[in-house]
């Protein structure tokens, strides 16, 4: 395991580690397309960060506050969750799976 990161990999804006196109990713949609993002402006995120982010956060959440890079980072477990991302390999995969949000 460990795939080799390229200089030119575009870099995770949640987790701060290079995305080489052999890795799981995805785009995330700044504002849900359930809440009018439709076509907004994207990022490319591992797709461990994209589940984290969705399992944390609601889409009225998601569109109203945490629509950004920097607001996704100033949500405490999200931030936790980059921290800890950050130490492992670029194709790392986690082995939980399934929603995680509370308190709805």
């Amino acid at each position: 395991m460990g795939s080799t990161a390229d200089t030119t990999d575009p870099i995770c804006p949640i987790c701060g580690r290079p995305i080489p196109p052999d890795v799981p990713q995805s785009r995330h949609h700044l504002i849900p397309r359930l809440k009018g993002g439709k076509g907004g402006e994207t990022v490319l995120l591992h797709h461990i960060c994209h589940k984290e982010i969705h399992a944390t956060l609601s889409e009225a959440e998601l569109a109203r506050v945490f629509n950004t890079p920097e607001a996704l980072l100033s949500h405490p477990r999200i931030a936790k969750f980059a921290r800890w991302v950050a130490k492992r390999p670029t194709d790392f995969l986690s082995r939980s799976e399934g929603k995680r949000r509370t308190g709805r």
